[in-house]
C-alpha cells in the first residue's frame, strides 16, 4: 500500500538531526499531548512529532479514509526521507498507528531496516472479548477525565472555559478520529501484530479506564518477544500522569534496542 501525506503537513522536530530519529505518534487529543514525549527524547535522539491530517484544524484528503491507511503515508513519508531504524512511539491512536505501520513494514521488502523500535503507550485499536473498552465519543468533559486519568481532577478540562476556536479544534479533531477510527478497534489488528519484527514496548497507565491493562498485555503478547511494563499512579496518558516512571521505562528500552 502506497499513500501520500499531505506535503505542508505539520512536523515538530527536536533534538539532534543526525541522530537516530524517533516519530513521535499523537492519540486523540493532538500534538501537544505527547510533546513532553517530543521534549524528552530530543536529549538523545532526532524527535519528529507530526500533526495527523485532520487534527487541529489541517486538511484530512479524501484519499486517507482509514488508520491503515494513515500508517501506509508515514510510511511513504519515511522512506521519501531515507530514514532508517525509525523509533516508532504512539499514544492511544498514535500506538495503533505505530502498530499497523510495523506490521506493513514487515509484509514489504522496501520497507527493510526503516523501522527499529515500537514504543506502544496505551494504544487503542484491539478488541478482546469480554474486556471494557469506553465508548469516547459518548463521554462528556467530566466523564472522559475519570476514564482517562488516575486523578481526574488534573484532566478535567472545563468546557464552558473554552474559546470558540478550542471548541472548533476539539470538533473536528472528534470528526476525524470518528471518520479514521470508528469505534476505536480493528478487530484484525491483535491477529495481525504477530508480524511485528522488531523490538517493541507496551507500557500502560495502571489506572487507564479508556483501554484497561488488559489490552497493553494482549498485545505485548501477541507481538513476539514484546515487553509490557505497567505504569502506577497514571491513567490513558501516563508521560502526562507519571513522567518519572514512564521516562525510566522508555529509555531502559531505548538503551537495550
Amino acid at each position: 500500500m502506497t499513500m501520500s501525506l499531505p506535503a505542508d503537513l505539520p512536523v515538530l522536530q527536536a533534538g539532534n538531526p543526525q541522530a537516530r530519529t524517533a516519530l513521535v505518534l499523537h492519540g486523540g487529543g493532538g500534538p501537544r499531548t505527547v510533546a513532553p514525549i517530543v521534549g524528552h527524547l530530543a536529549s538523545t535522539m532526532h524527535t519528529c512529532a507530526p500533526t495527523h491530517p485532520g487534527w487541529d484544524g489541517t486538511v484530512l484528503p479524501d484519499s486517507i479514509t482509514s488508520i491503515a491507511d494513515l500508517a501506509a503515508g508515514y510510511l511513504t513519508r519515511l522512506i521519501e526521507h531515507e530514514e532508517r531504524d525509525v523509533v516508532l512511539v504512539g499514544s492511544s491512536i498514535g500506538g495503533w498507528i505505530a502498530l499497523e505501520m510495523a506490521v506493513q513494514a514487515a509484509g514489504a521488502d522496501r520497507y527493510a531496516g526503516v523501522i527499529g523500535a515500537v514504543v506502544v503507550i496505551d494504544g487503542v485499536g484491539v478488541t478482546i472479548d469480554g474486556e471494557p473498552m469506553a465508548d469516547f465519543f459518548s463521554l462528556d468533559a467530566r466523564a472522559l477525565a475519570e476514564a482517562a486519568w488516575h486523578d481526574p481532577e488534573r484532566g478535567f478540562i472545563d468546557p464552558s472555559g473554552l474559546t470558540d476556536e478550542q471548541r472548533a479544534i476539539q470538533s473536528g479533531n472528534g470528526r476525524t478520529m470518528a471518520a479514521l477510527a470508528g469505534d476505536m478497534s480493528d478487530p484484525t489488528l491483535l491477529d495481525r501484530v504477530g508480524a511485528v519484527a522488531v523490538p517493541t514496548l507496551v507500557a500502560w497507565g495502571s489506572s487507564d479506564r479508556i483501554v484497561t491493562p488488559a489490552y497493553g498485555r494482549a498485545i505485548a503478547a501477541a507481538v513476539p518477544g514484546a515487553e509490557f511494563v505497567e505504569i502506577p499512579r497514571a491513567g490513558h496518558l501516563p508521560h502526562l500522569e507519571n513522567p518519572d516512571q514512564t521516562w525510566a521505562a522508555l529509555d531502559s528500552f531505548l538503551a537495550r534496542s
